[in-house]
């Protein structure tokens, strides 16, 4: 049986199960609601009558919800994805399915269909749907590795990332990969290419034949953009007119910690390279709950900040808020919120003590500021003149958790002073607390400072953030390297 065949078959028999499924969670939430209202007895259940009407309206949900997973994309194939991105495709079907059964009963007047009707069908469709997936792709992943329902890809390009990308595909036999070889021009680089154990089988200008006569099923492209662009555009028609899948290598530009994810907008396809956290739901969430724990904290806080703000008051002549132009998200500068702990007009004073400078780089820090009021001094060694600065927070400035916001004059020399690699620390929001702050706070080297604001921009997450906000107590507490 030919692989198209196989793969036919089994997505048929996944839309069948798809709707199956649908149905008991229908029934599901049918039984739910009857157990709500009272036992149903067995004579009770056979004397139920079936109206035509709703056969016809169940009926159509049915093809409609069928219709929604397809364009949801949960019937293409999933052998590279992972079950993650499955389970999240599933999710979106069901609420979409749910969101048409709950549009449906308000329009036709389904009495049945309660807010506990709703409820139950989502829940019940979701974790059928998603343990079907996940059980299917655990199946089908033991029949790959075990040497079944393999594909041939055949590899064109010989540059080492294509290498590097046939050596993870072999140490994934459950993916179901068979690599059949190389397609190239002669090069210096093809010694590379044997050293590694595989070999050129067709050269460019024999392309069209080779994928005439050899059994292909899909063909990754590695070739560079810039010297191999008539080519590539050559071998995507090929691959087009003979129905053979393509996927091309989405580091075209051999970027070195800049993430990629497919898109389209109104019909144009794009590949997106991006640094840092992707646009989507861990965002989403971080932003909630920047958002809730600020306006928590703000609360909580109140009558100590309101202490601080007299005690500031009392004690020296000026505003209690310190207000400063600071760089932040992208270059965007915004006004950051301080506690005062200098004298007025502290700024003007800088480049008298600024030969006093305790730090390299493009930053201003010393641990006995002579500009410091006395109860500045306590602000400083506790952090607390930093509270204010969740007022940015709930206002979308800044994060909890993100590389320190640089000032104008230090960003300044920032630019004239600093590598490229060292902007990518503005491609995040900046924050209360970072990676810097504890490990060792002002008293670390620039350089470092840069390589662990780095450091938390390539590896994001939101348990990296927990983590550093657990960690920031302890280092609050001890006052290790504040000024």
């Amino acid at each position: 049986m030919g692989t198209l065949r196989r793969h036919k078959i089994m997505t048929t028999a996944i839309e069948v199960f798809d709707l199956l499924l649908l149905m008991i969670s229908f029934g599901v939430a049918a039984l739910a609601v009857h157990m709500k209202l009272g036992p149903l007895s067995f004579t009770q259940f056979l004397s139920v009558r079936i109206k035509l009407q709703n056969v016809i309206v169940f009926l159509t949900l049915l093809g409609v919800w069928h219709l929604i997973f397809a364009g949801l994309g949960l019937y293409k194939s999933k052998r590279l994805s992972s079950r993650l991105s499955e389970v999240a495709d599933v999710v979106k079907g069901t609420a979409a399915a749910t969101a048409v059964l709950t549009l449906a009963a308000f329009i036709i007047g389904f009495r049945m269909v309660t807010p506990t009707f709703v409820g139950v069908f989502c829940a019940s469709s979701t974790v059928m749907l998603a343990t079907q997936r996940f059980a299917t792709r655990t199946w089908l992943r033991f029949y790959r590795a075990s040497g079944h329902n393999a594909r041939n890809m055949l590899i064109v390009g010989s540059n080492r990332r294509a290498i590097e990308f046939a050596k993870m595909i072999q140490s994934r036999p459950e993916l179901g990969y068979r690599i059949l070889g190389f397609a190239d021009r002669p090069w210096h680089g093809s010694e590379e290419l044997r050293r590694h154990g595989y070999s050129l089988v067709s050269d460019l200008e024999g392309l069209p034949t080779f994928l005439r006569y050899q059994v292909v099923d899909e063909v990754a492209l590695a070739l560079p953009v810039r010297s191999f662009h008539l080519d590539s555009s050559a071998l995507a028609k090929l691959c087009e007119q003979q129905g053979i899948i393509l996927r091309i290598l989405s580091d075209l530009f051999d970027l070195q910690s800049a993430q990629s994810r497919a898109e389209e907008i109104e019909g144009a396809s794009l590949i997106t390279h991006y640094t840092g956290a992707p646009e989507g739901w861990p965002l989403i969430v971080k932003r909630m709950i920047d958002f809730s724990v600020s306006l928590f904290l703000i609360i909580l806080l109140a009558p100590m900040l309101l202490v601080v703000a007299l005690l500031i008051k009392l004690t020296s002549h000026g505003p209690v808020l310190f207000v400063q132009e600071r760089v932040g998200y992208n270059k965007r500068v915004f006004h950051i919120y301080k506690f005062r702990t200098m004298v007025v007009e502290a700024e003007k004073k800088l480049r008298e003590i600024e030969h006093l400078n305790e730090v390299t780089g493009p930053v201003f820090k010393i641990k006995n500021d002579p500009r410091l009021t006395r109860v500045g001094k306590f602000l400083r060694r506790t952090s607390i003149d930093e509270l204010p600065q969740l007022f940015n927070v709930l206002i979308g400035h800044m994060s909890l958790v993100g590389p320190r916001p640089l000032q104008l004059r230090d960003y300044d020399l920032f630019t004239k002073t600093c590598e490229d690699w060292q902007r990518c620390r503005f491609s995040v929001r900046p924050g209360i607390t970072c990676l810097w702050q504890v490990s060792g706070r002002s008293c670390m080297p620039f350089e470092k400072w840069m390589e662990l604001d780095l450091h938390y921009v390539r590896k994001w997450s939101l348990r990296l953030d927990f983590e550093i906000l657990a960690r920031t107590i302890p280092a609050v507490l001890k006052g290790s390297g504040a000024a």
